[in-house]
């Protein structure tokens, strides 16, 4: 009997070096981009703070990253409540929300925010299972002229109302 343990090098995946890579990249740009904000006078905390705070937490964070894939910590497998993690991904509804996805970023400017965002609505609800496109439709107009209206009355963003300008 041979009682003689093996020691096993620790998996290494290297990937995770890469994400630490990105994120610390992130931190930096993040710090030296705040270097650029205007400080106004009289103002204690000033617009740099936050950005500093955010970037070097990023920094820190891809460095114990690092540390943590070298010492050969592994992330763990989502188990998936209500996943079934063997069956393969529905590359047909991924390409459907793609398509419609480019279709609303195509036709925003054109049509406006309110129809494009109804049948952006509609779409989704559309290409994950839905076969009511009527209360789809629906639904989507109501959820699309109501943020219409939000973003352009309570926040002063202006959506674009495309050709519903005068009627909106």
């Amino acid at each position: 009997m041979n009682d003689q343990k093996t020691l096993e090098s620790p998996t290494i995946d290297r990937a995770q070096f890469g994400l630490a890579a990105v994120l610390a990249v992130v931190g930096i740009y993040t710090i030296v981009d705040a270097r650029g904000l205007n400080v106004g006078f009289g103002d204690p905390i000033g617009p740099r703070v936050f950005p500093y705070i955010i970037g070097t937490a990023m920094i820190v964070l891809a460095v114990l990253l690092a540390i943590a894939t070298a010492r050969g910590d592994v992330p763990q497998a989502e188990e998936g409540e209500d996943v079934d993690l063997t069956t393969p991904p529905d590359w047909l509804t991924v390409g459907k929300l793609v398509a419609i996805l480019v279709l609303n970023l195509l036709f925003v400017n054109v049509v406006g925010w309110a129809i494009t965002g109804a049948l952006l609505f509609a779409g989704c609800a559309w290409a994950l299972g839905s076969r009511t496109l009527f209360r789809d439709l629906v639904v989507g107009v109501v959820l699309s002229v109501a943020s219409w209206y939000f973003f352009y009355s309570g926040l002063g963003v202006p959506l674009d109302p495309g050709i519903l300008d005068g009627i909106l």
